[in-house]
């Protein structure tokens, strides 16, 4: 079984036990949370689509860590005016793991 879910403003496919990064969310390190945004539960050849969410379809994850990506540098440069800007950003994340999924 997997799922679609949206959280931070992006959307992850998702199956039972696997790990991902996702946005920050704000939970401690070991408690449980429940994702309600699911988009699109599937099992073998039955999809169920949601519009926008499927109704009652909820996946629990456990929060395994908070951390923060690699850095991202930026350049910016205007030839012949003598204009350079660095610049770096480093985005915060949670890595979560999927335990369940019930529609």
């Amino acid at each position: 079984m997997y799922a679609v879910i949206k959280t931070g403003g992006k959307q992850y496919r998702v199956a039972a036990g696997e790990k991902i990064k996702v946005e920050q969310i704000p939970a401690d390190v070991g408690s449980k949370i429940t994702l309600d945004q699911v988009l699109l539960v599937g099992e073998g050849e039955s999809v169920k689509i949601g519009t926008p969410v499927v109704a009652g379809a909820t996946v629990t994850a456990e929060v395994l860590a908070h951390g923060r990506h690699d850095k991202v540098k930026i350049f910016k440069m205007r030839r012949r005016k003598h204009y350079q800007k660095h610049q770096g950003h480093r985005q915060n994340y949670t890595e979560i793991k999927i335990d369940e999924i019930s529609a």
